[in-house]
């Protein structure tokens, strides 16, 4: 794995080789760009955003007297706070929350430091005590939260996941009439072909994506219970329902009306079992294509200087399917307990949610780590046809017709045809004379034992290939998330 260079910090150490968790160490180059959303500094600076924007929508409100409209000058630097908001910014409140210990409050002992300033420079009037204006904690922290997964989600995991797959959906299509033994229960079972069982990934995946494309994420500001009870005993004449609506709205997040203290965590629940099942249907097909690699199905392209054992020099390991599979597991471990926690609050609120929702970004981290291996994984693989058809070919495998072969005397109406096919077949292997002796054996028309005079291993495939052209994503749909976020 090509990692970036080792990081030092200010004093030198390496950071990276120092790191408790892999996520900051061994993966620090995959899961870099993270910080943007899941650091502690990511969450300050969009405290800071919903708490501007709130301050800036009190001001619009011309039924609110205690602040007026502000000019547009004004409200670009005020929105330029968390726009330019720097680390020196995040230690500053860092500072403050030494002594409030709260978080929150430290961002709106910052805000008014800041808007004062800028109150000072300008000569703007900017009443600073409307910052957090009749707002609870939880009125900043879960509309954060909400941008933050909405952009995440948007902006990096969707696209991530897409790329990810669009691989599976070309295998799909590639090799959509390419027969291959198929293997139910381990053992060999009726023929498919490759591209059909690339397909059923393919569309499962393309299925919950439509799920991760239409969630929804909701916020709410109404107050340390949920009632508005400090806007309406400051304001009675404004219509804080309204108010608040357009709010949230403006943040391009679902206004939810009916709250405890709390926004109450459904759609966070939602969101991550979307996630989660995706993460269970990928960790499958790493698990499949681990063993198509066993038995040489599918090949590894090997990479210059790369060691597959300290010991046994001739091995390639499927390594990147096993790194998806074992950070897939990971992910959904955090996943389902945060999806269950989440939405469970004591009355009207306790602080296990707190803590506990910052641990999403340790999962998401997981997922990313993983759909980086899956899409390795992929790039280097490659289908041995050659391989493939030995099995298909070989004398001995020919007791997989057999279904169609009883199946077809059931057609003609002859009596016991499984029960005759169990005792040719069950356990044994069978060759081609054998199928042909009992073929000719059957009392059936010329028509019927020319369709099995045909019949064989490599082209009892059924619809495959229709199923793939008919129902697998289309090449040209997979993507179309990433190359929306390319472009912006």
């Amino acid at each position: 794995m090509k990692d970036r260079p080792i990081e030092t910090d200010a004093a030198g150490t390496d950071t990276a080789l120092m790191a408790v968790t892999p996520i900051d160490g061994r993966y620090r180059a995959r899961t870099r760009h993270l910080e943007n959303y899941f650091s502690e500094f990511a969450l300050i600076r969009y405290r800071v955003r919903v708490e501007i924007e709130w301050y800036l929508s009190l001001a619009e409100n011309p039924a609110i007297d205690a602040i007026a409209k502000l000019d547009s000058l004004t409200v670009q630097k005020l929105r330029r706070i968390y726009e330019q908001f720097t680390l020196g910014d995040a230690r500053r409140v860092k500072e403050l929350e030494a002594t409030t210990n709260h978080d929150v409050k430290a961002v709106e002992y910052f805000l008014k430091e800041r808007i004062a300033e800028i109150a000072r420079e300008h000569g703007a009037a900017l009443p600073v005590e409307m910052v957090h204006f009749a707002c609870t904690s939880e009125d900043i922290n879960n509309l954060a939260y909400a941008l933050i997964l909405k952009e995440f989600v948007e902006n990096e995991l969707t696209p991530a996941i897409e790329k990810a797959v669009a691989p599976i959906t070309a295998l799909a299509h590639r090799y959509k009439s390419t027969p291959m033994l198929a293997r139910t229960h381990g053992q060999e079972a009726s023929p498919t072909t490759v591209g059909k069982e690339m397909a059923i990934f393919a569309a499962r995946i393309a299925r919950q994506l439509k799920h991760l494309h239409g969630q929804e994420f909701l916020g709410k500001l109404n107050g340390a219970v949920g009632n508005f009870n400090a806007h309406r005993f400051a304001y009675p004449e404004v219509d804080w329902i309204a108010h608040s609506q357009k709010f949230v709205a403006g943040l391009r997040l679902v206004w939810n009306p009916l709250t405890t203290q709390i926004e109450s965590h459904d759609f966070i629940a939602e969101l991550f079992a979307i996630v989660a099942r995706i993460d269970t249907i990928l960790l499958g097909f790493c698990r499949d294509m681990w063993s198509y690699i066993s038995i040489g199905y599918f090949a590894q392209k090997t990479l210059a200087g790369e060691t597959g054992s300290s010991v046994m020099p001739h091995k390639v390991n499927p390594i990147d399917f096993e790194n998806c599979e074992g950070n897939l597991g990971i992910a959904n471990s955090l996943l389902e307990h945060l999806a269950g926690k989440l939405p469970i609050s004591r009355w009207q609120r306790d602080l296990t949610d707190s803590t506990a929702i910052r641990a999403m970004g340790t999962a998401f981290a997981h997922v990313v780590v993983a759909l980086v291996s899956l899409e390795r994984g992929l790039a280097r693989v490659e289908v041995d046809e050659h391989r493939i058809a030995e099995d298909l070919d070989a004398e001995q495998a020919w007791e997989v017709v057999a279904e169609a072969i009883q199946t077809l005397m059931r057609r003609y109406g002859m009596p016991r045809p499984y029960e005759t096919l169990k005792e040719l077949t069950r356990g044994r292997r069978i060759d081609r004379k054998v199928i042909a002796e009992f073929i000719a054996s059957l009392p059936l028309d010329e028509k019927a034992k020319a369709a099995l005079g045909e019949l064989n291993p490599r082209n009892y495939i059924g619809l495959a290939a229709e199923l793939v052209e008919r129902f697998a994503p289309a090449a040209h749909e997979v993507g179309a998330s990433a190359r929306k976020a390319s472009r912006k």
